[in-house]
């Protein structure tokens, strides 16, 4: 085993379905790894390690974990996977960019490479400010977490998930190249990317709609909803001047005991009684449209709708006064 691979640690900022199931293959593939996960969650894992319920089973993986940075004895040779939810990752950076590194005087964590796998735009922009090495990863994968101590994927093997790296704002290097052959690895569809905005855009795109899983309706309502959304955020993404890439690569989604598929990380977040990312998906691009003078009336109306508890009952009705407007238009 070469020397840097052996002593390079992926330490793994949160454990929910992306961090879970990231810690766990990386573990499987013989990579060391930290992971933290706090509260239940966090003690379920220490105690009996992390169950990954998959098609084929259920994994009990064993990894290291503790339940927050005062926990962690840093390195210089740490890879920081920062896999919070969008909303949670400037807390996080803040909480983590001035730990100090046990072998280098006068080294802080902010000196160590982040990858950044939040949906979004927003968050490899707030790691910039404090770490020097920033590399933005998009990941599509069908994993979940809904339960204490436990994650579901659902993608067949030996394809968990795809993902795509590059150094932040564009480009890549040493460390892109080392996180891709350590995913690849791991068993993820992992890809060098020179310029990550253009994937993260793309997958924006993809997640404007995920509120949608939270409003019950029509069918018909539902897919209206869903191309009018996508149809704003293609056209802001583009008065922004930001690139939108083509992501790919395909997963088989098998079917897993007792799990419910097609639920995406914006209604496991409701589900749990967790804070919403919806304001760095639908508001990512209500911010961009305010700012280039282009009018996202269905994202501004579902992120309305699902950013406030003072709305009342809701449904895709709600959204149809500005279905039929945009439709006038």
């Amino acid at each position: 085993m070469p020397e840097q691979r052996r002593r390079r640690r992926h330490v793994v900022i949160g454990a929910g379905a992306v961090g879970g199931v990231l810690a766990a293959r990386l573990t499987q593939a013989g990579r060391e790894v930290l992971l933290v996960a706090r509260g239940e969650h966090g003690r379920l894992i220490a105690e009996r390690g992390l169950r990954v319920r998959h098609p084929g089973g259920i994994d009990t993986v064993r990894i290291p974990v503790v339940a927050g940075p005062d926990d962690v004895s840093l390195r210089s040779t740490d890879v920081l996977l920062l896999t919070v939810k969008t909303q949670d990752a400037e807390g996080a950076l803040r909480d983590w960019s001035w730990l100090p590194l046990s072998d280098v005087p006068g080294g802080v964590a902010a000196d160590l490479p982040i990858v950044t796998f939040q949906n979004g735009l927003e968050t490899e922009s707030a790691a910039l400010r404090r770490f020097r090495s920033v590399h933005g990863a998009t990941i599509g994968i069908a994993a979940s977490y809904l339960t204490a101590g436990e994650v579901v994927s659902p993608s067949r093997a030996p394809v968990e998930g795809a993902i795509w790296i590059g150094r932040y704002p564009r480009g890549h290097d040493e460390v892109t190249e080392a996180v891709v052959r350590d995913l690849t690895a791991a068993g993820f569809h992992a890809v060098v990317s020179d310029d990550v905005r253009a994937e993260k855009s793309a997958k924006l795109v993809a997640n404007v709609s995920n509120g949608l899983d939270l409003l019950p309706g029509t069918d018909e309502d539902r897919s209206a909803a869903r191309d009018l959304l996508r149809a704003e955020a293609t056209e802001v993404l583009a008065a922004a001047g930001l690139p939108i890439g083509r992501l790919d690569a395909s997963l088989t989604i098998e079917s897993v005991e007792g799990h419910l598929p097609g639920r995406l990380s914006t209604w496991q977040s409701f589900a749990r009684g967790a804070s919403s990312e919806i304001d760095h998906l639908n508001g990512e691009i209500v911010l961009l449209g305010r700012r280039h003078g282009v009018a996202t009336p269905v994202n501004e109306r579902l992120q309305r709708l699902l950013g406030s508890e003072h709305t009342g009952p809701r449904d895709l009705s709600h959204l149809l006064p500005s279905l039929e407007r945009t439709s006038r238009a």
